[in-house]
Order: C-alpha cells, then structure tokens, then sequence
C-alpha cells in the first residue's frame, strides 16, 4: 500500500512554517496517542503521525522528502524515509513527552483513574417527560475483599519486577536511518506494573479486583429525550493503585407514545373531530401529558387546522421552561349513513351549490383523498 503525503498526514500545506508543523503534530499526537485513544487502529494512525513529523520538521529532511518523496535520496541505501522500526510505543511516548511534559513514561504505580462505563436504560414516553428515580444493577469490577487489591495471597506482597527494577519498562536500542534510537518498552515479565506476584491471590487470581453485580440508585432527570445520557460520578471501574473510580454513563432509549409526538420540548398530536363539529363548532376534551382539558373548536374549522396549548408539552432537561402541545385537527369523513342521513346530505349539497359531476369534485371525496394520502 503506497504511503500517504507526509503534509496531508499532518494536515498542513507544504509551505507551513516549524511552527505550524510542530502545533499540527501536538494536536493529532494528542488525538491519536495510544495511551489517550483505545479505538481500533489509533496505533497505526499514531505511528504515521509521528513518521512525517520525523521527516518534514527536520530541514535537511524535509528537503530531500521534497525532492525524493517517500522513496528518500539513494544515500539512504534505497530505504527511502519512515524505514525505521520503532517496536512498539515506546519511541512514541518519548516523542509524546517531549511535548506534553513528563520527561520519560508514566510511573505504572502511580494513581490512575477507573474506566468508564456504560448503561442502556429504556424508557416510557411518559418516563422521560417527568423523570423517575429507579435502582439498576450492573457488572463492575471491584476491589478484591481477600487480598485488598494487591493480587497477592493473604500474608505476602507483590516483588520488585528485577528486569526493569520496578519501572515497568525496558531501554532497548536501534539503528535506524535517523541514528541511533533507545526505545522504551512495556516490560513484558510485569507487563508494566514493575512488580512479579509470585503467591497469587485465589479469589482474584492475582488481578486485584473481582467482578461483581452492583445496585446503583439513578435519578432520572424530567425532560430528558431519546438518544441522551446522563453521567453518574465516580460509579464507573475502580481506580488503578488508589486512583478515583471512572464515571457510569447511561444511555436513554425513549419508547414511541400511541399517540403523542415529541420534538424537542413540544408535543405534537392528531386530533379527529366530525364533520358538525367542524362546521358548527364545538369544545372537545384533548389529552395532555397533564390530563385531558377542554378545547375550543370554532365554527368552520378547516381539516389541518392547528391549535396550540401552552405549557403543555415537555419541561426542558436544562430547566429552560415548559414546551408547548399543538394539536393538528382532522375531519373526519363519516362512512356508514343512513338513507336518511344520506339524502339530508344531499339536499346540503344542492343548497350548496356543491353537487358533484363528472368535472366537480365534492367535498367529502377532497377529505377522503387527503386521508388516503
């Protein structure tokens, strides 16, 4: 697969200053770094990030990338750039650091924080309007009770790791095109934790934690809509060597009401009414998410009509007031008549100027045409 232009990869013009390469490069390693993103294939957009940034900051280079591309001048041996193996994350966290601080990799016994985790919650329609308070259950991992999270048997403690002397990491050195490189590794006897368990806890195994299901009390706030999520504080995994728990993140799915609509903070629903009431008027009983109030229907209200109730649609999540509920008015065809009512609606029509031909539509069959559309 042939390689990407080393100035599309950063993003920046092939005339972009030092400065503009070397922000450009902070920003996505920051984006991309493994340490900071665990999505699928981060590594791999990482190590391109870093492999054009090794070639176009430096001038001499950068020159000769801009005259050879990627294939490098034969001086190289044909290697042409980014022949370098850097085996690893190692290499990168040192760029990394060099950039954000810390001067070498983290301290695998320092404090960390837990992973977050995530809770998909389904709700009623009605639910999601005013709120709740419920208890759900998930599977979290825990502090191991036996062994107070040290991995190790009852009455004996973890060892210094003696292949990187408690650091978690390995120097190991390379040559490469660009010189002489010490890359820093996980330590592969510890597996960075800079220490060997040599009695193994039996509850946890030597892990430290244990998975457990655990009750958590959720206030679901009023207002809240299909598809948002709510963060609850310091109830995600528990920390690494002391460090703060992570976060639960719960996930709303709003189920569909039979008959009101939401968008946004307003409720949107149908209401049908007869043709009389239509004609004549008439106060009718609309459902709210309140209860049901009264309406008025004015004389000669047209099908798609539309009225409004204030304050009666959702109360804002962010407690930004109350929506609306609107209400769309449709007329209702009748279709089992009588003789009698059949005749009485022809003698309307004649009176009306409005009996139907081949070329005159009448106003039942508009209604019914609109309904069926």
């Amino acid at each position: 697969m042939s390689k990407r232009d080393y100035y599309e990869v950063l993003g920046v013009s092939k005339s972009a200053t030092k400065d503009e390469i070397k922000k450009a490069y902070r920003r996505l390693s920051k984006q991309y770094h493994p340490d900071i993103n665990k999505e699928p294939g981060s590594d791999e957009k990482f190590k391109e990030i870093t492999e054009a940034y090794e070639v176009i900051s430096d001038d001499q280079k950068r020159a000769q990338y801009d005259q050879f591309g990627h294939e490098g001048p034969q001086g190289f041996g044909g290697g042409g750039f980014g022949g370098a193996d850097f085996g690893g994350f190692g290499g990168f966290e040192d760029i990394f650091n060099t950039f954000f601080g810390g001067g070498g990799r983290r301290d695998p016994n320092a404090p960390r924080q837990g992973s977050d985790l995530q809770y998909t919650m389904t709700l009623t329609f009605e639910e999601a309007a005013f709120g709740k308070e419920t208890i759900i259950e998930i599977p979290k991992e825990e502090t191991c009770d036996t062994c107070n999270g040290s991995g190790a048997k009852p009455g004996t403690t973890p060892d210094t790791c003696p292949h990187c002397h408690g650091s978690g990491q390995l120097n190991v050195e390379q040559n490469t095109p660009f010189g002489r490189i010490v890359n820093r590794r996980v330590c592969n006897h510890c597996d960075g934790t800079g220490k060997l368990i040599k009695d193994k806890c039996r509850t946890c195994g030597g892990d430290g934690k244990v998975r457990k299901r655990r009750k958590i009390n959720v206030k679901i706030p009023q207002g809240i809509d299909d598809g948002q999520q709510m963060r609850v504080s310091g109830e995600g995994e528990p920390g690494i060597n002391g460090g703060p728990p992570g976060d639960l993140y719960v996930v709303f799915n709003v189920k569909t009401h039979e008959f009101f609509e939401r968008e946004g903070d307003d409720i949107y629903c149908e209401m049908p009414i007869t043709f009389a009431q239509a004609a004549l008027g008439d106060e009718i009983e609309v459902p709210t998410l309140y209860g049901k109030v009264k309406l008025k229907i004015p004389a000669g209200t047209q099908t798609g009509t539309r009225f409004r109730l204030r304050g009666k649609g959702v109360h804002n999540v962010r407690g930004y007031g109350t929506g609306d509920q609107h209400i769309h008015v449709k007329v209702i065809t009748p279709t089992k008549l009588t003789e009698q009512q059949k005749q009485m609606l022809r003698d309307f029509a004649d009176i009306s100027g409005d009996t139907p031909d081949e070329h005159h539509e009448s106003f039942f069959d508009k209604v019914k045409r609109a309904f069926k559309s």
